[in-house]
């Protein structure tokens, strides 16, 4: 029997390509294939619990790996991380199922999303936050957000990841919260963050959800229309989709 992992990567992608496997652009996927061959001499089937867009940043992405050789986990995730780049790292390996598929067991994933409401630029958040012009109205934020929580058609927030399938989704929590910068600094430093869990998400569906919220906490949008949009339909062209280096792939839970 071949024997399954699965490990936990995390990674900065402001230099990348996003995960998937590209002809000519550094990904993460190819560097960690590259790490792979370097230690083992295989060149494994790959299976991860989502595919992050060019820029966006993860912290606990879940990848299944079937080698044809028994490697301790430990020993296997330091001879990984002598080989791979400083901004990628396997944080985790454990043994898994010999049918394991990182995508397809997922029951839940958890993202991030970090927005920094300042008026002066923020040299510290231009790699991993969308800093915005102005305060945010968070109890509009919250009051929108609480209309995306259920089982909808999302098709006016995203595409299917084959182009063709469902577009509906189950998405069971989602906050908006202040973080601050420091205990006792002024709450204009600091940065507020949107979190989603769902049983899946569709392509730019996270993106599409901050860049709506953030409209409404700027007073360009009422809370109502998020219902409105939900009801419409297809993909909605005055939805703002936010940038990539704000986004967090955060976790995967599975049974």
């Amino acid at each position: 029997m071949m024997p399954t992992f699965r490990l936990t990567l995390e990674y900065d992608g402001h230099d990348y390509s996003g995960w998937q496997r590209q002809p000519d652009r550094r990904t993460v996927e190819g560097v960690l294939r590259a790490a792979i061959a370097a230690v083992t001499g295989e060149e494994p089937a790959l299976t991860a619990a989502g595919r992050t867009d060019a820029g966006a940043h993860a912290h606990g992405q879940v990848v299944g790996c079937r080698l044809e050789r028994t490697w301790r986990p430990e020993r296997l995730l330091a001879a990984l991380n002598s080989h791979l780049p400083k901004d990628v790292s396997v944080r985790d390996i454990a043994p898994a199922a010999e049918d394991f598929h990182a995508r397809f067991d997922a029951v839940a994933r958890t993202y991030r999303y970090v927005v920094v409401p300042r008026a002066h630029r923020s040299p510290l958040a231009r790699r991993y936050a969308w800093q915005v012009q102005g305060e945010l109205d968070l109890g509009a934020m919250r009051n929108a957000a609480d209309r995306l929580v259920g089982t909808h058609d999302f098709a006016a927030f995203g595409r299917a990841p084959n182009g063709s399938g469902t577009t509906v989704r189950t998405v069971h929590d989602v906050t908006v919260r202040r973080i601050a910068a420091a205990a006792g600094e002024d709450c204009e430093l600091g940065a507020v963050v949107v979190e989603v869990n769902a049983n899946a998400f569709l392509y730019g569906m996270m993106r599409s959800f901050a860049g709506a919220l953030v409209t409404v906490g700027q007073g360009k949008m009422a809370p109502a229309e998020i219902t409105r949009l939900l009801r419409a339909g297809g993909r909605q062209a005055d939805i703002a989709v936010a940038p990539a280096h704000g986004l967090h792939q955060w976790t995967v839970t599975y049974s």
